[in-house]
């Protein structure tokens, strides 16, 4: 009786329901998408750039689709700390959204802090440096010097990160620390 019962139970979750009209809706037929990848950070040793930090991933987040970062201490793989580094600021990272990033002060009052704190997070998402870039690219970083203030990714850094974590992360990237090459004065 009870295999009977758990035949029929089988049966019935198995069963394809088909609209009355014969034709399946287009919600039925497309296949499910994938949800965001919440990628958690912590703010908590860097509380001087805490605003920046949350406002550069507010920027990665108005133009990624496949991840997503949320602040949470106790969940967090992404930590990111503030100080001075005569190297400046810098990502330690496996680019599949942990790490560190280590925000340097003395490269914080010289550069718009947001732009840094997005283009580092943007090592924790998978992407390199382009120094050589344009103001509008995020990961030139300091290429352009101190004047560039764009902190949000262009089309093309987005569509790289939503490529990137289409399933989970698809790429390979290899744990290591990137430093943030400031330009060097003449004089």
């Amino acid at each position: 009786m009870l295999r009977k019962a758990l035949l029929s139970l089988a049966l019935a979750a198995s069963a394809v329901f088909v609209p009355l009209s014969g034709q399946a809706s287009a919600e039925e037929a497309s296949p499910p998408t994938a949800a965001a990848v919440t990628v958690y950070f912590d703010t908590t040793s860097a509380p001087t750039y805490r605003s920046a930090i949350r406002q550069g991933a507010a920027n990665w987040n108005s133009r990624v689709t496949n991840v997503k970062l949320v602040e949470n201490a106790s969940a967090a793989t992404l930590r990111y700390r503030e100080g001075n580094d005569s190297r400046g600021s810098w990502a330690s990272t496996d680019g599949h959204g942990r790490g560190t990033i280590f925000i340097d002060h003395t490269q914080a009052r010289q550069y718009y802090v947001v732009r840094i704190t997005a283009h580092e997070t943007g090592h924790a998402l998978g992407l390199p440096d382009h120094y050589s870039g344009p103001c509008s690219e995020l990961m030139s970083g300091g290429g352009p010097g101190t004047s560039c203030t764009n902190a949000y990714p262009n089309s093309t850094e987005a569509s790289r990160v939503n490529s990137l974590w289409a399933n989970g992360f698809a790429g390979t990237y290899e744990w290591k620390v990137i430093y943030e090459q400031l330009p060097v004065a003449v004089g």
